[in-house]
């Protein structure tokens, strides 16, 4: 059987969303009606959706799904995490990558899992700040674990393409918790992990 793609769609949203985009372009000065961009609006209304299905999804439970008992009380790292979000200050994209720690508490996640809750706060209109510290929260809030340590390194195309025009500026935020926020041997073997390459 041959391969099928298969995404959905709100159809009232998206027959609303398309006729918004129609009124961008034209008050862009474009012709909606142009042969490159009869199909942009209704491209650009699945798009935003398929960029903000963060709001539709739940961490916590992502995170529950796969919950396990578990006695090991080591540091888990999952580096490198890709993340495309929108900056909800002016709807441009920004990406970069995620890094995060835990310290269990006699349970563990499945590490797919922390990546998908990566996803789901990063597919929303946001900004790094708030994605970072809702990250750790949900980890929080179902692990309970003794430590928690999120970092983001992003670039933001509001800087770069608009406005100050900053091509080469990375953004840096990071949120800590319980043994990674207070014993500074802890959190500084975490930072010294992400940004080392292993052999």
């Amino acid at each position: 059987m041959a391969y099928r793609k298969i995404e959905q769609y709100d159809e009232d949203v998206t027959r609303d969303l398309t006729s918004h985009y129609r009124r961008i372009i034209e008050l862009a000065g474009e012709d909606a009606d142009r042969e490159g961009l009869q199909k942009t609006p209704e491209r650009a209304a699945k798009a935003l959706q398929f960029n903000t299905q963060g709001y539709s999804q739940d961490a916590v439970a992502i995170l529950n799904s796969a919950r396990f008992s578990e006695s090991v009380s080591e540091m888990v790292i999952v580096k490198d995490i890709e993340l495309y979000s929108m900056c909800e200050h002016h709807l441009h994209p920004f990406f970069g990558k995620a890094h995060i720690a835990y310290i269990p508490n006699g349970y563990i996640t499945g590490l797919s899992k922390l990546a998908r809750v990566v996803d789901v706060y990063a597919r929303r209109l946001q900004v790094q700040e708030r994605l970072t510290t809702q990250i750790l929260g949900a980890i929080k809030e179902s692990l309970n674990p003794l430590g928690i340590a999120v970092v983001i390194e992003a670039r933001h195309l509001c800087m770069m393409m608009r406005g100050v025009q900053k091509q080469n500026s990375t953004t840096t935020t990071s949120a800590f918790d319980g043994e990674l926020l207070n014993n500074h041997v802890t959190r500084n073997e975490f930072l010294k992990l992400i940004s080392s390459k292993l052999s």
